[in-house]
C-alpha cells in the first residue's frame, strides 16, 4: 500500500473511532489494530492522537470545500447558490455525522491546534456564504453581510447537529429550513427582477423551499 493510501486508510479508521468513542476514549491502540498497522507507525505519520484528529479535521475541511463549491458552481441563479450550498453541506455532514457530533460534544477535548482547524473550516465556509449573500443581496451593507454570514454558519452547525439525532430529516429538509430562515431575514435587502423588494421565498429549485 502506498503512503498516500495508507494515510487515507488511517484517517478513515480514526474518523470512525473518534466518532464511536469520542476523543478522550479513542485509543491509538484500537486505531492501529483496526488499520492493521503498528502503533509506532501511527505516531510516525501523525505524531500524536491530537495530530491524528487535526489531520482528520483538515481533510474534512478540504472535502467540504470541494463539495460545496462544486454544488454552488452548478447554480442557475443567485437564489439557487444558497440552496445548492446548503444541500451539499447537510449531505456532507450526514456522511460524517458521528465525528461531527463528537467535535460539537467535546469542543475542549483536544488541543488548540484541533480547535483552530475546526475554526478554519467555519471561516472557509463563511467566505463562500458571504460571497453568495453579496451576489443576491447587493444592496445589503457589509456589516449585514458579515452578521448574516455568522448567523448562517452557526445556525447551520446547530441544525446539522439537531439533524444527526433525527435520521428522518433529510439533507433537503434541513436545507429548506435554513434557506427559509435566510430568505425571511434577508427579504428587506433582496431585489426582484422588476427592481422592487422581494418577500420571503416560498418555492425553490428543489421543488419548494417552503416549510417541509
Amino acid at each position: 500500500m502506498s503512503r498516500a493510501d495508507r494515510e487515507r486508510q488511517m484517517l478513515d479508521v480514526a474518523e470512525e473511532v473518534f466518532g464511536e468513542r469520542g476523543y478522550r476514549d479513542a485509543s491509538m491502540d484500537e486505531i492501529a489494530e483496526r488499520c492493521g498497522v503498528s502503533k509506532p507507525m501511527l505516531y510516525e505519520y501523525f505524531g500524536s492522537k491530537d495530530g491524528l484528529l487535526v489531520a482528520c479535521v483538515r481533510r474534512s475541511k478540504a472535502e467540504l470545500l470541494d463539495a460545496t463549491r462544486t454544488a454552488m458552481a452548478g447554480a442557475s441563479d443567485p437564489e439557487d447558490v444558497l440552496w445548492r450550498g446548503m444541500v451539499a453541506y447537510f449531505t456532507f455532514v450526514a456522511a460524517h455525522s458521528r465525528p461531527f457530533a463528537m467535535l460539537l460534544r467535546e469542543p475542549a477535548a483536544a488541543s488548540p491546534a484541533a480547535a483552530e482547524a475546526v475554526e478554519a473550516t467555519r471561516a472557509q465556509q463563511g467566505a463562500l456564504i458571504s460571497g453568495a449573500l453579496a451576489a443576491f443581496a447587493p444592496g445589503a451593507p457589509a456589516e449585514v453581510i458579515d452578521a448574516f454570514t455568522q448567523i448562517i454558519v452557526g445556525g447551520s452547525e446547530r441544525l446539522a447537529h439537531w439533524k444527526t439525532q433525527r435520521p428522518e430529516v433529510s439533507a433537503e429538509d434541513a436545507a429548506r429550513y435554513m434557506t427559509d430562515f435566510c430568505w425571511s431575514g434577508l427579504s428587506p435587502y433582496l431585489r426582484r427582477e422588476d427592481g422592487g423588494r422581494s418577500g420571503v421565498r416560498t418555492s425553490g429549485p428543489s421543488g419548494g423551499a417552503g416549510t417541509p
